[in-house]
């Protein structure tokens, strides 16, 4: 029997509440086109979404709107690709796919270049929505290579082109950009997941450190990244190294961030919830969210006044210079650790990270 639900798109939250109930599969609730799939996922998000339900309903409107984006997940799940992708520069001959994020399917492939077979990471996008998302990371990257200091530039991943590529099977166009990869980096989520009980601070020091290096050089180049998240923020244990990645988020200063990952909406500054313009004060706030929830409990009570300063609600009291922020993190580090010494970090095991 064939539920019409993804036929007649709900207008009330009492029809969007029952046409999840009687939904079994995605095709259930989402057209085929994948378009028209997107506009009903957003319009079911407005009329499920918790905010809007009685708060005697909240619970129950919380499961209804986890299932909901649990349908929209396996809709969105991105079909195979062709085994070739070929661009006016290269042709890519795709791999296996290394992960799965909110936006995008990160697949392995490689190229040939004078003679000698090149890796490349192919960031291909779930759904041809977030086309626009995707662009957004190519005009970044390409704006932090022309314009940032040179000397930075390791700071952000590099972009070896972005192409349009519409998929055989479908017709699907859909921006993909094709980056340089990765090796030996881990996420902060991963460093977070490998020490429960919090980092040590002084671990965690030179990965801030170099975060606030990586915003203050992207704000200077004009951009605001708008996601600094766990999973955004890559550090290689040996060599202290730190990439700031998924700039689909990002934005120049003053205009609003397009987008949030809905999970860690309580992470996010007032501005980009309310859809309000962002600077250099976004990137702080999140970044320091971020470092917080890095060392836990183990986060003595000066660094947590610092921080508390940096995750003021008030966009105009919170640090906007992450340069002076640096220095005054610098003071800190100082008064309770003395000079500033090489600590040796290690993360267990030693996979590769895309």
């Amino acid at each position: 029997m064939t539920t019409p639900t993804a036929a007649v798109a709900p207008r009330t939250r009492a029809a969007a509440r029952s046409a999840l109930a009687a939904a079994r599969r995605p095709a259930d609730l989402f057209p085929a086109d994948d378009a028209e799939a997107a506009r009903s996922y957003r319009r079911l998000a407005r009329l499920l979404h918790p905010d809007t339900a009685p708060p005697a309903e909240r619970p129950a409107a919380e499961a209804e709107f986890a299932r909901l984006d649990a349908l929209w997940r396996r809709r969105t799940a991105a079909r195979p690709a062709a085994a070739v992708l070929t661009t006016r520069h290269r042709t890519y001959t795709l791999g296996p796919t290394l992960a799965t994020g909110d936006l995008a399917v990160l697949r392995e492939a490689s190229y040939e270049e004078r003679g000698t077979r090149r890796r490349a990471l192919l960031k291909i996008p779930r759904t041809v929505t977030d086309n626009d998302l995707m662009e957004r990371e190519a005009d970044a990257l390409t704006r932090l290579a022309r314009h940032g200091e040179r000397r930075h530039r390791g700071y952000a991943p590099r972009l070896l082109e972005s192409v349009r590529h519409r998929a055989p099977d479908t017709g699907a166009e859909r921006r993909v950009n094709a980056l340089v990869p990765l090796d030996g980096f881990h996420t902060l989520a991963e460093v977070r997941a490998a020490h429960p009980d919090g980092l040590d601070p002084r671990d965690a020091a030179w990965m801030w450190r170099r975060l606030l290096v990586a915003l203050g050089w992207a704000h200077r180049a004009g951009r605001v990244h708008g996601a600094v998240l766990p999973e955004h923020v890559l550090i290689h244990p040996a060599l202290h190294g730190l990439v700031l990645v998924d700039w689909c988020y990002s934005t120049a200063p003053g205009d609003p961030v397009p987008a949030l990952v809905e999970r860690h909406r309580a992470h996010y500054p007032p501005e980009v919830t309310g859809r309000r313009p962002a600077t250099g004060a976004t990137d702080l706030h999140l970044a320091s969210r971020t470092m917080a929830a890095l060392m836990g409990e183990r986060t003595p009570q000066p660094m947590r006044a610092f921080l508390r300063g940096c995750t003021l609600p008030a966009q105009a009291r919170r640090p906007h210079d992450a340069w002076r922020l640096l220095a005054e993190l610098d003071d800190l580090l100082h008064r309770l650790y003395g000079p500033r010494t090489f600590r040796p970090f290690t993360m267990p095991g030693t996979r590769p990270h895309p």
